[in-house]
């Protein structure tokens, strides 16, 4: 049976992206100097103006106005004719502490003063709700085909923009990729949409021209493209005005781009400007995890995690694991195996991917998930004092939980 799923990206430069990096820069300078720090910064933007807004509870200090500036030249909105300028453009804040009803669960956890042995992981979850997981065997990533290339296509334009190859482009941009399948399988794609803000002086068969042999040309795997492949570049015919100049953006506006392009379910929590207290981020790297090693374990070809949560509670009201049919044994003794093998509560989380260290302005553009793990020297704050440490990025990309699943199935 024939089917057709779509995806979509976004580049740094558009609205939404550009309010996700500069909240997740604002933590990021944050938990450089105050590992423990409480944060959820919210920003917005629009035409020649940036606002940061939310609730932050820290001891260090950090310069939100040059923080956004500077985060907004690195995307390239460095000159007014692009439509958006760092240097001349407004920036707000209204900022407050977090509340310390919301404090008193995360601090120490309801199991914790209800009397159970504690130990360094008996904080509470910094609110309720849902997380989903998921991860499947049609990218060497394992992740979904249609948002996998979608990422790679919306990265590449950007490459090209910042490498000088098609230096008439500008940041704002937008990606689809249409995937056929044929009975669960990906076999070619159907259509793929690229719109790229330029300058006003390219025309449109230049820029077709262009982004076809330098962005999908290059991206989309040899055999996927056939001569019944719809291509649309700036289908619309032009896109100069773009970036804030053309639509006003959002933090968390872009949670199916970060995720796994609407092929899996959502718990409707956005990630950037939160600290790893809310579960909305740190349980859903988690969720990816367990899922990406079961699959890469060869327990099931697709696997789907939900893991749920009460504020100020440790451990998760729920783990619910939907194979859709493929794992060796049922979802329900999967499930048990997850709780029994991994250890889920927010702390624990923490630990394990090193969620207090300043690592995620990296993961506000191209997605959370699907990236490779790697190291890092960062400078962060310790004892009062700068020092240079080795920190690891995408941690809940890693396979080494692998074995440990074998081992439980005997494989």
């Amino acid at each position: 049976m024939k089917r057709f799923f779509t995806s979509e990206s976004v580049t740094e430069g558009h609205p939404d992206k550009i309010c996700d990096q500069i909240s997740d820069a604002v933590l990021d300078a944050i938990l450089a100097a105050d590992p423990n720090a409480r944060v959820a910064c919210e920003t917005c933007c629009t035409t020649g103006l940036i606002m940061v807004m939310g609730e932050i509870t820290t001891n260090t200090y950090a310069d939100i106005q040059e923080i956004a500036r500077e985060t907004v030249r690195e995307i390239g909105y460095d000159d007014s004719a692009k439509g958006f300028d760092c240097d001349t453009c407004g920036v707000l804040t209204a900022i407050h502490g977090q509340s310390p009803d919301i404090a008193l669960g995360v601090d120490k956890s309801l199991e914790a003063k209800q009397g159970a042995a504690g130990d360094e992981y008996d904080t509470g979850a910094g609110d309720q709700g849902m997380v989903f997981g998921f991860a499947c065997n049609e990218t060497k990533e394992l992740m979904p085909l249609p948002i996998s290339l979608a990422q790679h296509l919306a990265a590449r334009l950007t490459e090209v923009r910042k490498n000088g190859t098609l230096p008439y482009l500008r940041p704002d941009g937008k990606t689809q990729v249409t995937v056929e399948y044929d009975n669960g399988i990906p076999t070619r794609v159907d259509a793929v949409v690229v719109s790229s803000q330029h300058a006003d002086s390219v025309g449109l068969d230049r820029i077709r021209e262009d982004i076809i042999r330098e962005v999908i040309t290059p991206t989309v795997p040899e055999g996927f493209i056939d001569e019944n492949t719809k291509i649309f570049v700036n289908p619309t015919g032009r896109f100069v005005v773009g970036g804030p100049n053309g639509d006003s953006g959002l933090t968390g506006r872009k949670i199916i781009v970060d995720t796994y392009g609407g092929y899996a379910s959502h718990g409707g929590g956005a990630f950037s400007g939160k600290d790893p207290t809310k579960v909305d981020r740190s349980a859903a790297y988690m969720a990816r995890y367990v899922a990406k090693n079961i699959v890469a374990a060869g327990a099931a070809t697709r696997c789907e995690i939900q893991i749920a949560y009460a504020i100020g509670v440790a451990e998760p009201v729920s783990v619910f694991v939907d194979t859709k049919g493929t794992g060796i044994v049922s979802d329900e003794r999967l499930a048990d195996i997850v709780t029994s093998v991994f250890d889920l509560r927010p702390a624990a989380i923490v630990k394990r991917f090193g969620l207090k260290n300043p690592i995620f302005e990296a993961t506000a553009s191209y997605g959370h998930f699907g990236n490779r793990p790697y190291k890092q020297v960062e400078k962060v704050w310790e004892n009062g004092r700068e020092v240079e440490r080795e920190i690891e990025y995408f941690g809940w990309e890693k396979l080494d939980a692998v074995d440990c699943i074998r081992k439980e199935f005997g494989l």
